[in-house]
């Protein structure tokens, strides 16, 4: 990444600065939201993930769509990623939940894969796997 180019924000940090431009107390959001104010917080801090429903009041009550804000943190995150990753995150037609339960089995698939490779090969499987 180039040094004068700006760093994109995470969700937390859009949904931060956006309730920030809209001159809300976190407590005011929160309360609006109908969650509490440590889990507001924790959001805004990238420490926990909202659920579609809690991004989608947020969204609402900041006069935003949620799958902008998703959009825009999915972008700041693509460097690196690998093609199906990305593909998956933005996949319009996908919840975030979904989204979230589809990235987290395939990286789940991967690790398995990765893990497989690592082992010493053996000539024989006493459980007849060969290994896919």
């Amino acid at each position: 990444m180039d040094e004068d180019e700006p760093r994109r924000l995470t969700l937390g940090e859009l949904i931060r600065r956006q309730r920030e431009l809209a001159e809300l107390p976190m407590r005011q959001l929160a309360a609006m939201v109908g969650i509490s104010n440590p889990y507001l917080s924790q959001i805004e801090r990238n420490l926990r993930e909202p659920s579609d429903r809690v991004l989608h009041a947020i969204a609402d009550h900041l006069h935003l769509s949620a799958d902008a804000l998703v959009a825009e943190s999915s972008r700041s995150h693509g460097e690196g990623l690998s093609a199906v990753t990305k593909a998956i995150r933005e996949d319009p037609d996908l919840t975030n939940s979904q989204r979230n339960a589809v990235e987290e089995m395939y990286e789940a698939f991967r690790e398995v894969t990765i893990a497989r490779r690592k082992r010493p090969s053996r000539s024989h499987d006493p459980n007849g796997d060969l290994g896919d």
